[in-house]
């Protein structure tokens, strides 16, 4: 990293980490258990999952865990690894619930958990379990409305969480989600090639600098799939992402790849 990019770029200074989305679908537990100690041993450095009641793809009534309770118990299976949903709903739970819920898995993992967070879009699952699905605005609004809740609850419950909890929210939505991300969060997480991030991230550098908090201190995170380091990280990288995550699905959950990304971020953070 040049100092020309840092000037440029503060949150370039995070150093590289490499996450990893197990999606809950098409496989029994005992496979994604062993599938999150085999991604720890590996040198992971954060694993998640998403928070949907139905698989994404594949066989739409195929096998399907709930998100926090799962997380729940990764809190105790683990000990090294941060973790988190890719992203909770915010439309699922009431937020003052959701704050504890988080505060209890911070504590239960003596303080690896990163709270992500958006704001609901699969249909499918608001229908099926009652939840009115509303507008895209509408939700949005309604998690400007959760996150100060949340942040509220969390200074209020004893005992407290062990750590400023980090906040992940995800979405490239520039007038509402953007916003949200400079106000209340320490991760953005979003989706595109390096032209569309390089984009998003200025777009959210001047939120930033509208309400006077620093941009360097967001990390910023991508989503990179199925790609491989040669086919995504260095346009990336140069835009200034540095939490990488690639995602596996049941329900013969392929590491692979994985391997391939941890070796390019051993390559870059050792160069420093």
């Amino acid at each position: 990293m040049t100092s020309t990019e840092s000037t440029d770029r503060p949150y370039a200074s995070f150093p590289v980490r490499i996450g990893v989305q197990i999606q809950p679908q098409h496989a029994q537990y005992d496979a994604i258990r062993r599938t999150v100690a085999e991604v720890e041993e590996l040198g992971v450095d954060v694993v998640f999952n998403w928070d949907h009641f139905y698989p994404l793809s594949g066989e739409p009534e195929g096998l399907h865990f709930e998100a926090w309770t799962m997380l729940a118990a990764w809190a105790e299976a683990t000990e090294r690894i941060e973790f988190g949903a890719l992203v909770t709903c915010n439309s699922y739970r009431n937020p003052d619930l959701l704050a504890d819920m988080a505060r209890t898995v911070d504590h239960i993992s003596n303080g690896r958990l990163i709270f992500g967070i958006g704001s609901g879009w699969f249909e499918k699952d608001y229908d099926e379990y009652g939840y009115p699905f509303g507008t895209a605005g509408g939700r949005l609004d309604a998690l400007g409305e959760a996150l100060p809740r949340i942040e509220q609850r969390w200074a209020k419950l004893n005992p407290r969480p062990t750590r400023e909890i980090p906040v992940l929210i995800g979405g490239g939505g520039e007038k509402k989600t953007l916003k949200l991300v400079a106000q209340h969060a320490t991760i953005w997480h979003g989706f595109g090639d390096a032209e569309t991030i390089a984009h998003k991230h200025a777009v959210l550098d001047a939120h930033c600098a509208t309400i006077g908090r620093d941009p360097g201190e967001i990390e910023r995170s991508v989503a990179v799939g199925d790609k491989k380091p040669e086919e995504a990280a260095k346009g990336l990288y140069d835009v200034g992402s540095r939490l990488f995550t690639i995602h596996t699905s049941g329900p013969d959950y392929d590491l692979g790849l994985v391997r391939e990304w941890l070796a390019w971020r051993d390559e870059v953070n050792a160069k420093g």
